[in-house]
């Protein structure tokens, strides 16, 4: 493995050569955690001196990926952004390979690079790379299994870096994703668990360095204020992120509403994101949805919760855990997430469960000895200041560009 080099002693870096950040989805009110963390990694490098573009398309729904947003070069708040036309052709055959993967089947070769070319494609992105990609030191790449990633990080690999975002799922262990994994110039992992995972499913690993993932520190919170903006009375918990099942939030809303059933619950459930509510009658009074938040709003909303709740199995890093720690609210995590049982196991200050009737009972514990819960969550915000701040992210960030890329 290599590790990054800006310890003491280390030649200085130069800060030289244009860097091109490539997520699938860019800009303002995006729901997305590489999404934001690509925002928030092009704003940290540009601070530093770099010259930096965001290479991407014109979409803002992951699910349609229609064309919403002008193609060509503007400048958003204060960072150059290319976009690029998604095509999409959603053809049947997609839904019949996609249902193999995610069941366990295996798929020749051929049929994963189907799977993969059926659906949404950004062919001029892909030429403007064959043209252009020396005009860049390095191309970074997030997540793993978009297109994207999959079709552009192979036309200069030599200067493709890959901010992974693996999960331990089907599609991590698709052949298609070999080439991905183990022929770029670098990978960036935001915790063991995924160092670890991409060690057990591909051999070589491309070089890489585990580095964490930043988290901005609020100077203040307004719980108060938040609860009287959204008229929100009473207690309640919290959850953030994209309202699908594969962040694990119908198996939540079964679960709240078997707590609410058995206990004298005095919750609501506050989501904050995107997505369809379609929580069941019986705790439809209870679920109050307050939309896509500010970034202030959105510290308020963790610091007023009683609990943050991470219902999700497939976590590489878990940023929302991060910022609800910050703000002094416990955590009730699903134990079946590696990553975020590390983190608890690290941190000490995570409540975990591994089935309704564990989740009711963390509720109850939050319910009923809310200063002891308030207790556990102090160590976790000393846990994200000890790890995740974004100038030692960055650090490391811009130790694996020195090592693995020149000017």
């Amino acid at each position: 493995m290599s590790e990054p080099t800006t310890q003491q002693g280390a030649p200085e870096l130069e800060r030289r050569g244009r860097i091109g950040l490539v997520p699938a989805r860019f800009g303002p009110g995006m729901v997305g955690g590489a999404e934001i963390v690509m925002a928030e990694i092009a704003q940290g490098l540009k601070a530093r001196g770099w010259d930096v573009e965001i290479l991407t398309t014109c979409a803002k729904d992951h699910f349609s990926w229609r064309n919403e947003l002008p193609a060509g070069l503007a400048e958003e708040d204060g960072l150059a952004v290319r976009r690029f036309p998604v095509v999409m052709e959603d053809i049947a055959e997609r839904g019949v390979l996609e249902h193999a993967i995610v069941s366990g089947a295996e798929l020749s070769i051929t049929q994963q690079q189907r799977w993969m070319n059926s659906g949404m494609r950004v062919p001029e992105l892909f030429h403007y790379l064959l043209d252009h990609s020396d005009d860049y030191r390095a191309l970074v790449f997030t997540p793993y299994p978009f297109w994207v990633t999959f079709a552009c990080s192979q036309v200069a690999p030599d200067r493709s870096l890959l901010w992974t975002c693996l999960h331990d799922e089907p599609y991590a262990r698709l052949e298609l994703f070999q080439p991905v994994l183990t022929g770029v110039a670098g990978l960036f992992f935001q915790s063991k668990p995924e160092h670890e995972l991409a060690h057990r499913i591909v051999k070589p690993l491309a070089p890489h360095a585990e580095i964490g993932c930043g988290v901005d520190v609020p100077q203040k919170y307004d719980p108060d204020g938040f609860r009287e903006r959204y008229n929100i009375d009473g207690r309640f918990v919290l959850y953030s992120g994209r309202r699908e099942g594969a962040k694990g939030w119908p198996d939540l809303l079964t679960n709240f509403a078997g707590a609410v059933g058995r206990y004298d619950i005095p919750f609501k459930l506050v989501t904050m994101g995107a997505g369809p509510i379609d929580a069941p009658p019986e705790i439809a009074d209870r679920v109050v949805d307050v939309g896509f938040l500010s970034n202030d709003e959105r510290d308020n909303a963790f610091a007023a919760a009683d609990a943050y709740l991470q219902p999700g199995r497939w976590e590489a890093f878990s940023r929302t855990i991060m910022e609800a720690w910050l703000a002094g609210t416990p955590v009730i995590a699903n134990n079946s997430s590696e990553v975020v049982r590390w983190h608890c196991g690290r941190s000490g200050a995570g409540l975990t469960y591994d089935d309704q009737h564990e989740f009711e009972q963390c509720l109850a514990f939050v319910s009923e000895a809310p200063d002891a819960a308030a207790a556990l969550a102090r160590s976790g915000r000393d846990y994200v200041l000890a790890h995740y701040t974004w100038d030692a992210v960055l650090d490391r960030f811009e130790a694996g560009l020195g090592e693995w890329t020149r000017p």
